[in-house]
Order: structure tokens, then C-alpha cells, then sequence
């Protein structure tokens, strides 16, 4: 098989009607997480490990509604309390590795909650869902997370 890897960046900003330190509790508290960090198409949740420190892993075990297995396997490389966090992570379908990215969360206070700005870095391999679909799943993901906020 012919090996092949496409580079893109994406960026998606959002307006959230909570502190900063409610959006950053959001993304640092395991059971916090849990609630927003799935998606519709998410059928089964497997596993999840979560170490919320520089150097620390999470990992996310799933299957989709189409009974493939997902992994998520991220290491947190820089936190700011209530302003920052810097990670990478892959995604593999089975035993292949997908993507490799590099990601950042910015959190901005600003007179009526927070400025969130993400970034992801990402290069996808041969089989991919690409940049367009992972750009996609982090809007959902955000919008769930908007949601759990308000709550």
C-alpha cells in the first residue's frame, strides 16, 4: 500500500456564556469531560483514563455507530490554569494509527463569559477521516460542550 499524509490547520472560535474557569473545569475534570466529549455517532463509550497535568495522558477508548473502534491516545504538553491548554493526540480505527495532531485551547475572558479559541495542527494519514471531518467533530464536540456549560 502506497503511504501518503496530507498537512492542514484549522481554527474554530466560540463564545461561551461561562467563566473562563467553568470552561477550563470543563476540559481539567474527568466526569466533566465524560459529558460533553462524545459525539451522536458514538454508539458505545469504552475506556477512558484521564491525567490532567503537563506530561500527563488521557486516553479514550469508543466504538461508532458503524461498530468500528476508536482510540484517542492524548499527552498534555502545556497548561495554563484558566487559559490555556496545549496537547497531542492521535486517533486510530483499530489497531491503524489516522492522524497525529497538536492542539491548543485558548480561554479569553471577556465582558459576557469567554472567548474560546481552538486550534488543531494536524496531519492525516492514508485512510483518514481528514480535515474537513475532524473539523466537523470538534464543532459538534464544542456545541456539546456549549451545552454542557449551561446546564
Amino acid at each position: 500500500m502506497e503511504r501518503s499524509v496530507s498537512h492542514a490547520t484549522f481554527t474554530i472560535e466560540r463564545n461561551y456564556p461561562a467563566t473562563p474557569e467553568r470552561v477550563f473545569a470543563a476540559f481539567a475534570d474527568p466526569t466533566k469531560k465524560r459529558r460533553w466529549f462524545q459525539d451522536e455517532e458514538q454508539a458505545e463509550e469504552g475506556d477512558f483514563e484521564m491525567d490532567f497535568r503537563v506530561s500527563g495522558v488521557e486516553v479514550k477508548h469508543f466504538r461508532g455507530s458503524n461498530g468500528m473502534e476508536f482510540t484517542n491516545h492524548t499527552v498534555y504538553l502545556d497548561i495554563v490554569e484558566n487559559r490555556r491548554i496545549v496537547f497531542a493526540y492521535t486517533m486510530s480505527v483499530g489497531a491503524t494509527r489516522i492522524s497525529s495532531s497538536q492542539s491548543t485551547v485558548e480561554l479569553r475572558a471577556n465582558g459576557k463569559g469567554t472567548e474560546f479559541i481552538y486550534t488543531e495542527q494536524g496531519a492525516f494519514f492514508e485512510g483518514a477521516d481528514g480535515a474537513k471531518m475532524r473539523e466537523g467533530g470538534w464543532r459538534l464536540l464544542f456545541d456539546r460542550l456549549e451545552e454542557s456549560l449551561v446546564q
